[in-house]
């Protein structure tokens, strides 16, 4: 059965090709679908386009609803088509005509768009507490190994000293950044599509702002049009913060798959945290890096797969915004192993001490070298070209007693600006999912 089912059935074929893989997908947005249409039962009652009596049969049967589906035991049953119309017909089975009222004053439209902007911010939210437990593992360790020197690189060549606290804490302002990135999408989409119906308003005399209320949302979007226009773009909007995330650990998977290499040897793992080969008995192989690495690469392409999907549309809903749910939901359960692997295996890892005290790096400080004499009076171009013969005819020297003391340098990292920064990021966001969650903790009261 479907929500749009009149007289004449469609064609098997085309059926199965319309559906696609949505009833396995909507199992995602079943707590969501059912805390929006909690919402929206209570607007239609509190404006007298639904008896009160029916409201409250309505929610009693949605908490069990509901129950089911924060268990687990929600299923889409064979036949129906999606998880607005599973919700619908439980109702309908079990409370009659009253079930019947509960698509009043709303389209599929609309409370697909719900359903996702909601399902987006509980993802969201788990996203950002496992990167601040991950921005806390890097400010930590930067501070415990900060003073380990470690080679920097430009071109993938020796370059200037660098430090683990440095690389460390580099990834760390990286996260902050990504966090604060998260932190303005999440502002731009959480509000309530709920009231454009199909993208053109109702004539019955709803009220909009009431879902605000019931759902913890910032406010309501306020064009009908507009909203079904968000539809691909909150998508796009998200993935581009989770792919930011993405970035980050990609290329420290990166840097660590280096460094782990024994032709740098900065790094290690126990070996039970390790892979083998299946011919070579002294490999140690860094494949969770790999698959981090991997993986999130592949995560990096998930707005430009949505914008291929929905970049050419006009305004109105189109049937593409299905295809949406396979390339967007699970950019949310594969980032967040990321993360947990990522946090877990950091928490494991072994750092090398004395790297810089080889021959072989002695020419890292020749930078440093440069501008001892330059603090001795001599013109910058003279004292650089004067270092580079005395490196071409080997006597050069490492210089005694280099400091570095700016801000964000080995030997200032400014650990605490960044966690000020992040600190102020996550009051914000802590204010935002505090909100949503008392909304819709009362709401399922």
């Amino acid at each position: 059965m479907k929500l749009w089912q009149k007289k004449i059935s469609v064609n098997k074929q085309v059926e199965k090709f319309t559906i696609s893989k949505d009833r396995e997908l909507d199992l995602l947005l079943a707590e969501h679908d059912v805390l929006g249409s909690m919402a929206h039962a209570k607007m239609l009652a509190q404006t007298g386009l639904l008896k009160k009596t029916a409201q409250q049969k309505l929610h009693r049967e949605f908490k069990n609803i509901l129950k089911k589906a924060r268990e687990g035991k929600f299923k889409i049953e064979k036949g129906t088509e999606d998880v607005h119309s599973q919700v619908e017909f439980l109702l309908t089975r079990k409370l009659g005509d009253i079930g019947k009222q509960i698509h009043t004053a709303r389209s599929r439209n609309d409370q697909v768009l719900l359903d996702v902007v909601l399902f987006s911010r509980a993802e969201i939210q788990a996203i950002v507490h496992q990167s601040l437990e991950l921005f806390s593992l890097l400010i930590r360790l930067s501070e415990r190994h900060k003073k380990k020197l470690l080679p920097g690189y430009t071109h993938l060549q020796l370059a200037m000293p660098s430090s683990f606290g440095l690389w460390f804490g580099a990834y760390a302002e990286s996260l902050k950044d990504d966090v604060e990135l998260l932190f303005s999408v999440y502002s731009i989409i959480n509000k309530s599509p709920l009231g454009s119906a199909a993208g053109y308003g109702t004539s019955l005399p709803i009220k909009r702002k009431l879902a605000v209320q019931f759902l913890g949302f910032d406010g309501i979007i306020n064009n009908s049009v507009y909203v079904q226009m968000t539809r691909g773009r909150t998508e796009k909007l998200v993935s581009a913060a989770l792919s930011s995330i993405a970035s980050t650990l990609s290329k420290m998977a990166m840097d660590i798959c280096l460094f782990m290499n024994q032709n740098f040897g900065f790094v290690s793992f126990p070996e039970n945290l390790t892979t083998g080969s299946s011919i070579m008995p002294h490999k140690k192989n860094p494949d969770v890096f790999e698959l981090i690495r991997g993986k999130c690469n592949r995560l990096q392409t998930v707005p430009q797969q949505i914008v291929s999907v929905v970049g050419n549309l006009p305004s109105g809903y189109h049937r593409e915004f299905q295809l949406l749910k396979e390339i967007y939901f699970p950019a949310f359960g594969e980032l967040k192993e990321c993360l947990a692997m990522m946090n877990f295996m950091l928490q494991n890892i072994r750092v090398r001490d004395n790297i810089l005290k080889e021959e072989k790096y002695k020419n890292l400080f020749s930078v440093d070298a440069v501008n001892e004499l330059v603090k001795e009076g001599m013109p910058f171009r003279d004292a650089y070209r004067k270092i580079g013969e005395d490196i071409a005819s080997g006597k050069f020297i490492v210089p005694k007693n280099i400091t570095y003391t700016h801000e964000g340098s080995i030997g200032n990292l400014h650990n605490k600006e960044i966690k000020r920064k992040m600190n102020e990021v996550m009051r914000r966001f802590n204010q935002k999912f505090k909100k949503a969650d008392s909304a819709l903790k009362k709401l399922a009261s």
